[in-house]
């Protein structure tokens, strides 16, 4: 028996409790594969579920997508033109005064020369009696003048003939006396007495002459004087009775008096505007033009206006610098032709040439401009998804915008309006 108890052998510790290792479920390579895709899974789903670029999602059908093209820009802006006759007169009051009869009303056709309207001026009748009265008493002081100095030219004329004979005698004496005081038939007194008398009167000859000629000058500038006052005063009398004949207002050329603001009865002032007569056989078109084009706008443009199907070439004749309420003024006249039935007041549409065309990339105008200022757009991608890109615009016409940057030929663009897309980022197009 043994001394260890109840006489069971014992077992072999090493032989019974032998460990048994465990087998991997899955293989190490495979685990590692498995740990990338989970981390990619991970982040496209944490890119998905926390995306700050914001989206706006879109009907398709509710926006205007334009294609961007490369093509010729055409410069030209549309402008609606008012026709106005080409050539208007004004009719203003020359001379004031009291309407005394109308002869015409508004809108008659007249003939140049026709008689408009009188007016009557009681002052200006007085006026032209006084220069009457004033030209004859100087037409008579002239014609008195000319008499008088007539008289006085004759009165030295007949001394100078009296000086002359009595000169022809006394040369003659003189003469005498030399012959007989050479001969002492006469005393030496005597000669020298006929030779005084000889020299006295050759002396009062001369002066007498001199005094002639002087007068004969005086004569010609007092007359030269008095018939220019006199034409002077005719000339003044000629203007009073012009003023007399603008007292009828006539018409200025053959047209239609488009106004006529004056009644029987009523007080005119000098330069007082009557009304106008409008020529009827040449119209111009005058449009307003947006401030914006004031520096690209010039004399001698040129511009089309359509009308029942056809196009009438036009220049722009003048330009009014004056801004008002953001517009300027130009006037445009026609080439050559003029639409049939054309009349004053009506409107027509017509298209005004900036400058030469070119070559670029263009864009169709649509609303998107009036929110993004032409600074961006949204454009389409492969993923029916718009992203917005910014772009610079340059210059425009009523169907295009050019493109300077930003764009390629054949990309998609949403043209329609943005103001309901708010602040997104990108839209998705469905």
């Amino acid at each position: 028996m043994n001394g260890t108890g109840f006489g069971i052998p014992k077992r072999n510790q090493c032989t019974m409790d032998r460990k048994i290792s465990q087998k991997p479920w899955i293989k190490r390579r495979y685990r590692n594969l498995l740990v990338v895709v989970l981390s990619l899974l991970l982040v496209a789903f944490f890119t998905l579920m926390f995306d700050t670029t914001s989206a706006y999602r879109v009907d398709m059908e509710t926006v205007t997508v334009s294609e961007v093209t490369e093509a010729a820009f055409e410069d030209y802006i549309n402008v609606r033109g008012r026709v106005e006759p080409a050539t208007i007169h004004y009719l203003d009051a020359v001379e004031g005064g009291i309407v005394k009869e109308i002869f015409v009303e508004d809108g008659a056709y007249l003939r140049v020369g026709d008689t408009i309207l009188t007016l009557s001026n009681l002052n200006l009748s007085l006026n032209i009696l006084n220069s009457e009265a004033q030209l004859a008493e100087k037409a008579n002081f002239l014609r008195e003048t000319q008499l008088n100095m007539e008289q006085q030219k004759l009165t030295l004329e007949r001394e100078l003939l009296r000086l002359d004979n009595d000169l022809v005698r006394l040369q003659r004496t003189y003469e005498q006396n030399q012959g007989f005081f050479k001969e002492k038939l006469i005393s030496s007194n005597e000669y020298l007495e006929s030779e005084e008398a000889y020299k006295l009167g050759l002396n009062l000859r001369n002066l007498t002459l001199r005094q002639h000629q002087q007068d004969s000058i005086y004569r010609k500038n007092q007359i030269a004087k008095i018939s220019g006052s006199l034409k002077s005063m005719e000339k003044n009398l000629e203007l009073i009775y012009q003023r007399q004949d603008h007292l009828v207002v006539r018409s200025p050329i053959d047209g239609q008096l488009a106004s006529l603001d004056a009644m029987q009865g009523q007080s005119i002032a000098p330069g007082m505007r009557l009304g106008q007569v409008n020529m009827l056989t040449k119209y111009k078109l005058r449009a307003r033009i947006d401030e914006h084009y004031i520096d690209r706008v010039e004399v001698g443009q040129k511009a089309t206006v359509e009308r029942e199907g056809k196009l009438y070439d036009m220049t722009l004749a003048k330009v009014y610098p004056e801004v008002s309420e953001g517009f300027f003024r130009v006037d445009l006249s026609f080439d050559e032709a003029m639409p049939e039935n054309i009349r004053s007041g009506q409107s027509y549409n017509l298209s005004l040439a900036l400058g030469e065309s070119s070559d670029g990339l263009l864009l169709a105008r649509g609303g998107f401009f009036q929110a993004t200022g032409g600074q961006w757009v949204f454009v389409l991608n492969s993923d029916n998804e718009a992203t917005k890109r910014s772009i610079t615009l340059g210059r425009q016409n009523p169907r295009f915008y050019e493109i300077l940057e930003g764009l390629k030929p054949g990309e998609q663009v949403i043209t329609s309006g943005y103001e309901r897309f708010g602040e997104s980022e990108k839209l998705i197009l469905n």
